[in-house]
Order: structure tokens, then sequence, then C-alpha cells
């Protein structure tokens, strides 16, 4: 059988890799597995809630979702990799405020910019910051916290330096004139751990994660940062009403998604998020730990997020926060 030209035969190859990349491309979506990036160590708060809804979300996309933790340098490392992930919907990011509307203030060389690179997809919950200290510390109130701070060398944990609960001390510091030295940790669950085995004396933190801690008697709670009393602790003051009017902090879990997805697949993953978070049996598990399940449309995400970007950035600014 004699060969066919070259010229001919490389147009058939073309055709045919043409074909193929069509067909690939009408490919209903989702075709395979997704991944939902945390970008904290497991059992924090967007760890916990990432776990929470995978199942709901594979059952509705008909396709595995699996959790990958990618902890590092405030979460700016799993958000990095998300902002630079194709946008095909495959890849999300289940994030707090940290890397998306502090870190743009606090690093001088972030790899990526969440306005640009990232776009919201959902908001799925919040849970307001716990006030708390190690049961040996002699204060039963945020007033008596910040006399005895005046007096004693408390220790505050913080999840990361820039982190949401490292600037909701700062902002809680400022409003009393409390005095505490801030430790570092990488995650949420170190900070929570070493408050526990009484290395740290302070700690403020998303509730979903330091509540269950309070419930065993191992932390002891002084306030809440959100400006009504919650009923699931309804004999616990807020912190707005100890002298600090308006203080309202907390963890927002929001998921983005590379900028570029298409419309369509954003579409469909904010509407599958939503239904996954406002599952009775997910409601409950988070309710009883102090989330509270809050939806936003991803431009409200988009716009939420723009909005803490500029509240933090003064916060920063007061401080002179920087790092590299």
């Amino acid at each position: 059988m004699p060969l066919m030209p070259l010229t001919r035969r490389a147009a058939v190859l073309t055709l045919a890799g043409l074909c193929a990349t069509l067909a690939h491309a009408a490919d209903p979506w989702p075709s395979r597995p997704l991944k939902i990036v945390v970008p904290y160590p497991p059992g924090g708060s967007s760890d916990i809630i990432a776990r929470s809804i995978s199942q709901q979300l594979s059952e509705a996309l008909k396709q595995p979702v699996i959790v990958e933790n990618k902890p590092g340098a405030n979460g700016n490392l799993g958000a990095d990799f998300v902002a630079k992930a194709a946008p095909d919907g495959y890849t999300l990011l289940l994030c707090d405020l940290g890397a998306l509307a502090i870190s743009p203030s606090i690093y001088t060389k972030l790899p990526f910019n969440p306005s640009k690179d990232l776009r919201g997809a959902a908001m799925l919950a919040y849970s307001p910051h716990l006030l708390v200290v190690h049961p040996s510390v002699k204060a039963n109130n945020l007033k008596e916290l910040v006399e005895l701070s005046k007096t004693s060398d408390l220790n505050f944990a913080v999840t990361a330096t820039g982190s949401a609960p490292h600037l909701a001390g700062v902002e809680l510091a400022r409003a009393t004139g409390a005095k505490w030295v801030y430790v570092p940790y990488k995650g949420g669950v170190q900070s929570v751990q070493d408050t526990v085995a009484g290395q740290t004396q302070v700690l403020m933190n998303g509730m979903l994660a330091t509540y269950p801690h309070v419930q065993s008697g191992k932390l002891k709670l002084l306030g809440v940062s959100k400006r009504e009393r919650m009923p699931l602790i309804g004999a616990s003051p807020t912190i707005a009403e100890q002298g600090v009017p308006g203080f309202e902090t907390g963890s927002w879990q929001g998921v983005m998604l590379p900028a570029g997805t298409p419309p369509a697949i954003v579409k469909r993953i904010s509407e599958s998020l939503v239904a996954a978070i406002r599952t009775p049996e997910v409601r409950a598990r988070l309710a009883g730990q102090g989330a509270e399940v809050v939806t936003m449309t991803p431009t409200e995400v988009d716009g939420f997020f723009a909005t803490e970007r500029t509240r933090w950035a003064k916060v920063v600014q007061q401080e002179k926060l920087q790092l590299d």
C-alpha cells in the first residue's frame, strides 16, 4: 500500500488532533474528580467545613471531591496554587480572610493577586472568634484580662502572623489598651493546642475549631467577637458589650476559583456548594459547633472580600506590619 504524501498526512494528523481537542472540550462538565484545596493544616475551621460538604458536593456533581491540605505562608501557598491552576472548575480554594483580604497588605512579595487571579464562587459559613484563656489565667471577663495584661506577661497565640485572628487581637488591644506578646504558629490547630497546654495564655480563634475545648473545660471563654450574643452560648457576653462597641471579627469560609473559569461552571459550582452547606445534616453539625451558614453569590463574595481588604489594610498600616 503506497504511503500517503507527507503534506496530506500532516493535514490528516492535524485534523485528527483538532477533532480530539474539540471532542474533549465538548465533554460535559464535570467529567473527572474535583479538588478542594484548603490552605491550612487539618483540623481548622476551613478544613472542617471542606470535609463537611465534600460528600454532598460529590453527590450533586456525580464526581469524587477530594480535600487536599496545602498549608504554608498563612494560607498563601495554597491560594497561589489555585490562582495558577487551570480555570476549568476542577480546582477550588476554600479559604478564610487571611490570604484573600489581609495578605495583599501585609506581604510585600505576594506571588498572586487575590482580586485579579481569583474569583468568588460562594460564601459558605461564618463563625465568630472566641476570646479564650487557659483556665489558670486569673481573669473572668475582658476588663479583668486587660488589667492583668498590664501587670503580667501574657502570650497571645495566633494562627500565623498576619492572619485574621492575629489582626483581631491587634484590634482588640488597640481598643482596650491590653498588653500581650504575639506568638505565631503555622495554623489554628497548633495555636489551640498550645493554649490548652498552657504554653500560651490567650487566644482568639474561630469558634468552630475552638468551642469544643471550651465545652470540655480546657479553655475558659471570656468573650465572643459578634455584635449579638449567640443562642448556643447565650450566657457568654460579646466583646462589644464589654466596652468595645461594634467589635466584630471572625472566620468567613468562602470558595474561590481561578480567574477565567467559565461563568456557566462558576454558576454550577456555586449552586452546588450552597445546596451542600444548606443540607440539614451539615447545617446542624456546624451549628452545634457555633458556625452559622451564610451564603453569598459569586459577585457578592468578590464584593465582600474587596471591602475586607480595605478594612484590614488600615489596621496593617496603623501597626506597620510587613512581611516578605
